[in-house]
């Protein structure tokens, strides 16, 4: 038990605060029991970290991070756990990749109603289920989804500069402004290739020249290890679902014809579009619907994107198309907090009322006309004007 502790005193020394996500602020703290999901090397266990840095310093002795992948949990419980830590005063208990402990849910109910004076904070993987029909958590746990960095998280890295989030009416009704005041800080155009590039996951700044190499080895995992744990996927099919993923980094972007390609990798069609479904909810792809009710596992997505920049980079260097790239940003930087759709007339719904036209800097917006709420999201553009916004402004939403 000492180990686990001091496991977690290292951690936390080791941990760096000067720059901290703008989750941190959005998460009500307060709450008993907290859930954070997200895909894998998106910085959650950095965020419980740093939390605990910076706010239970004057707790560490009543506090406790631990990852449940660790080998006591081989021959101990979760609850041997806190039953030990409660009974010496524990009141702060962070638990890292539950995912990888059977039995979590059910366990993490029993300790929510037996330890009321117990704070809990979980992460898992971004196939975790808070509902299931063991131990509905549905109800207890306040829950956050966790994406990569942002275009203006990554700025802040980059320069030091903290940067003010904007909600998307605001971003629409006074981008000019907003870019004015951006611009008289740094020169977002300046860092905006790199970020499509290499930005995107914090541990960028480990080791720049291993980053795709890292970035390989955490889709392998997601693909070889979550899949099958969290999804039941039988690992001789795994191969397949690779190949469909690379069929989808070399598109300009993807236009789904289930025949065609059920019968270019050998699944049937059933098969193939719950692959497509695993994709996006393991974080790996985005798939797009036209404006509809309930979604159902096996509905034919009518787009699908890679879940952001960097992936397209690591996967098909050679094949990214810069239109792709493009709608990728967009895409990725609006779904945090917006529903995103296909739409029939531009590139974009969102929210069922704004129609989004992607393109370069001379991208006209012939193709909106007569549309309300309809504008141009403009690449190479530092400054907008009327319903043409600068694309890169997108990346200030979160």
């Amino acid at each position: 038990m000492e180990n686990l502790f001091e496991k977690y005193r290292q951690k936390l020394h080791a941990t760096n605060t000067t720059f901290v996500r703008g989750l941190m602020g959005e998460i009500n703290w307060n709450s008993r029991l907290i859930g954070i999901k997200g895909a894998r090397g998106i910085g959650k266990t950095t965020l419980l970290l740093q939390y605990i840095k910076l706010n239970l310093s004057h707790e560490t002795e009543n506090t406790l991070y631990v990852t449940l992948d660790n080998i006591w949990f081989s021959n101990h419980s979760l609850m041997d756990l806190v039953d030990y830590f409660v009974k010496r005063g524990g009141k702060n208990l962070f638990l890292d990749e539950v995912h990888k402990y059977p039995n979590w849910s059910q366990e993490l109910k029993n300790i929510y109603d037996d330890f009321p004076m117990l704070k809990v904070v979980f992460t898992g993987s971004s196939l975790l289920e808070i509902l299931n029909a063991r131990a509905d958590l549905s109800r207890r746990a306040s829950v956050y989804y966790m994406q990569g960095l942002s275009f203006r998280e990554y700025l802040s890295i980059e320069t030091g500069i903290q940067l003010e989030t904007h909600s998307l009416n605001g971003i629409l009704a006074n981008h000019l402004q907003i870019a004015e005041s951006i611009g008289s800080k740094l020169k977002p155009l300046h860092y905006f290739e790199n970020y499509l590039k290499t930005g995107y996951y914090p541990f960028y700044k480990e080791d720049p020249d291993w980053y795709f190499i890292s970035l390989h080895e955490i889709i392998n995992l997601m693909l070889e290890i979550e899949l099958p744990q969290l999804r039941g996927v039988d690992l001789a099919y795994i191969h397949k679902i690779k190949q469909l993923l690379l069929i989808i980094s070399e598109s300009v972007p993807f236009v789904p014809n289930v025949s065609k390609l059920s019968e270019k990798i050998g699944i049937n069609r059933t098969t193939l579009l719950l692959y497509l479904h695993y994709l996006e909810e393991i974080g790996l792809t985005l798939n797009l619907f036209k404006e509809s009710g309930g979604m159902s596992k096996l509905q034919k997505p009518d787009k699908i994107f890679l879940e952001n920049t960097n992936l397209m980079m690591a996967l098909s260097p050679k094949y990214a198309n810069v239109g792709n790239m493009r709608e990728t940003f967009f895409a990725n930087q609006l779904s945090n907090k917006h529903k995103i759709s296909y739409a029939i007339q531009g590139d974009f719904l969102v929210d069922g009322i704004f129609i989004f036209e992607i393109g370069g800097k001379n991208k006209n917006t012939k193709q909106l006309k007569n549309l309300d709420n309809a504008f141009v999201a403009a690449d190479n553009l530092e400054f907008g004007f009327n319903n043409t916004v600068p694309l890169w402004l997108f990346g200030f939403l979160y």
